[in-house]
C-alpha cells in the first residue's frame, strides 16, 4: 500500500491552508531558498480553483503541496511552491507530487508554456525528466503579477539589481509544441547529461551573488550611516 496519498486539493483541504502557508514562509527564510511567501487566503483560493496539489498520509497528517498559477492569459503557467514536509524528503514525495502538478497542467491548460525557477538541484533533476529544459529570463513571461510573487523571496534584491534578467534561480521551460516536434526522435536532454556541470554552476553562481549581495548591503549600510552622521553634525 501506497504511504502517501497525492491528488489535486479541493475545499474539503482548506483546513490545511494555514499550516502550510506557515511552512512555506519558514522555508524561505533559508538563505538561497528561492521560495516566496503565499497567505492561507492564496493558498485556499489555489484549492477552491482545483488548481494545487496535495499529499497526505494515510493518516490524514499533510505531508507536501504545490501549486498552479497562470499568466498572460493561460499562455504561460508556473507549478510554484513545492514544499515537502521535512520528516518525508528523501522519501520521493518530491518527484511524485511535481509528476501529479504537471499531469494537472497539461490536462487543464494544453497549449501552455510550463515554466519555473528553481535553486535546488533536485527540482531541476526533477524538472527536466519531466521535459523542461534550462532558459534565459528573456523566454519567461513578462507578466507583472509573476514578478510581483518574487517580491516576498529573500533574493529579490538580487533580482533587482539584476533587472530581472537573472538571480539565485534557474529558469526552465516546457513547451509543448517542442514536445510535439520532437516527438518522433527525442534526444538526451543536455541537463541530465550536465548535470554534473550544472551542479557546480549553481554553485558558483550562489557563492558570487550572494558574496555581491553582502558587498552591497554593506556599501548602502555605510551610505546611511554617513548620511545619518552628516545630519547629526548638523
Amino acid at each position: 500500500m501506497e504511504k502517501f496519498i497525492i491528488q489535486v486539493a479541493t475545499d474539503k483541504h482548506l483546513h490545511y491552508a494555514e499550516i502550510i502557508s506557515r511552512y512555506i514562509e519558514n522555508a524561505s527564510m533559508v538563505k538561497g531558498a528561492g521560495l516566496a511567501k503565499r497567505t492561507p487566503e492564496y493558498i485556499s483560493e489555489k484549492m477552491k480553483q482545483n488548481n494545487a496539489v496535495i499529499a497526505t498520509t494515510r493518516e490524514g497528517q499533510w505531508a507536501g503541496f504545490c501549486y498552479i498559477e497562470t499568466f498572460s492569459n493561460n499562455l504561460y503557467i508556473v507549478n510554484s511552491g513545492l514544499i515537502v514536509v521535512s520528516e518525508f524528503r528523501k522519501s520521493g514525495l518530491g518527484k511524485m507530487i511535481k509528476k501529479k502538478i504537471f499531469d494537472l497542467s497539461v490536462e487543464r491548460y494544453p497549449n501552455a508554456k510550463i515554466f519555473g525557477l528553481a535553486t535546488g538541484l533536485a527540482v531541476m533533476k526533477i524538472n527536466s525528466e519531466l521535459g523542461y529544459n534550462p532558459v534565459t529570463y528573456s523566454e519567461l513571461t513578462k507578466d507583472y503579477q509573476f514578478w510581483k510573487g518574487c517580491e516576498s523571496c529573500t533574493n529579490y534584491d538580487i533580482l533587482e539589481r539584476k533587472q530581472w534578467e537573472n538571480c539565485l534561480c534557474t529558469a526552465m521551460i516546457f513547451d509543448p509544441a517542442v514536445k510535439m516536434k520532437n516527438k518522433n526522435g527525442s534526444k538526451e536532454n543536455n541537463f541530465v547529461k550536465n548535470i554534473k556541470l550544472y551542479e557546480r554552476w549553481m554553485r558558483f553562481k550562489i557563492y558570487v551573488f550572494l558574496q555581491n549581495k553582502s558587498e552591497h548591503d554593506e556599501s548602502m549600510n555605510a551610505g546611511i550611516n554617513k548620511k545619518d552622521n552628516k545630519y547629526v553634525k548638523k
